[in-house]
Formats: C-alpha cells, structure tokens, sequence
C-alpha cells in the first residue's frame, strides 16, 4: 500500500514545470560564464541581507535586556527585518531574475530526482515540450 506522500510526490511530478526540469536535465552551466558589476553587487546585496539582520536583530535583543525596555526589540527587530528584506530585494532587482529562476529550475530538478530515487521511482528521459515524459513506479 502507497504511502499518502507517495501520491503527492507523484502529483508534483506530473507538474509540466518538473516535467521540463527533468527531461532537460536542467543544470548551473549558466553560472560558468563572467558575471557583470551589476550581478555581483546584487549576490553581495542578498548576501548582505543575511549578514545583517539576524545579528542586528541579536544585539537589539541584547540592549533590551540591558535597557530593561522591552520595546527596543519590539520597534527595532521589525524595523531591521524590514531593511534587511529591502536589501535584498534591491539585490534581487539587481541580480536579475534569469539567474534565480536558472538556479530554482535546477533545484528542483535535483529535488525531485532524489525523492523520486528515494520512493524507488525512476524519472523517464523525455525530449522538451514531450507531454509522454511520465515517470514509472519499480514497486
């Protein structure tokens, strides 16, 4: 008897996004090339992001221990998620979206793949735009 998540596994497959993903092999070969200013000031930008907000969030925490004023981290922790998530969108914006939308197909190909391997289930190799490409249970 099939799991109830081997179902959902299998309905996520059926997906034409995943489809494509897998009968394409998606990969990272886009990344091989020489990135411009403009990409690598939006990746330290996303990165920044990370960088900043949880330790500023931690030492907000901190002074408002010391301050004995609870409304240090209550005003000043949405205060700092909110740049920090401004930060990052100015990096994303900077970035470009081909590059995370190259990276998210590849993830979820890569994904898929071991859950699949992992309920025993083999993706079939097809061609793009191949509505056929199915993947087919070994149980």
């Amino acid at each position: 008897m099939p799991h109830w998540y081997e179902h959902q596994l299998l309905r996520l497959t059926a997906l034409p996004y995943v489809q494509r993903a897998i009968a394409d092999q998606a990969d990272l070969s886009a990344f091989r090339a020489r990135p411009s200013l403009r990409i690598l000031a939006g990746v330290f930008l996303i990165g920044a992001s990370f960088v900043v907000c949880w330790p500023l969030i931690s030492v907000l925490g901190y002074l408002a221990l010391h301050f004995g004023n609870p409304w240090v981290v209550a005003v000043g922790g949405p205060l700092a998620y909110g740049f920090s998530h401004l930060v990052f969108l100015a990096g994303m914006y900077l970035s470009g979206a081909e590059y995370s939308l190259i990276f998210c197909r590849w993830l979820v190909r890569v994904v898929m793949e071991r859950l699949l391997a992992w309920q025993g289930i083999k993706p079939e190799q097809g061609t793009r735009g191949n509505s056929d490409s199915r993947v087919t249970s070994s149980r």
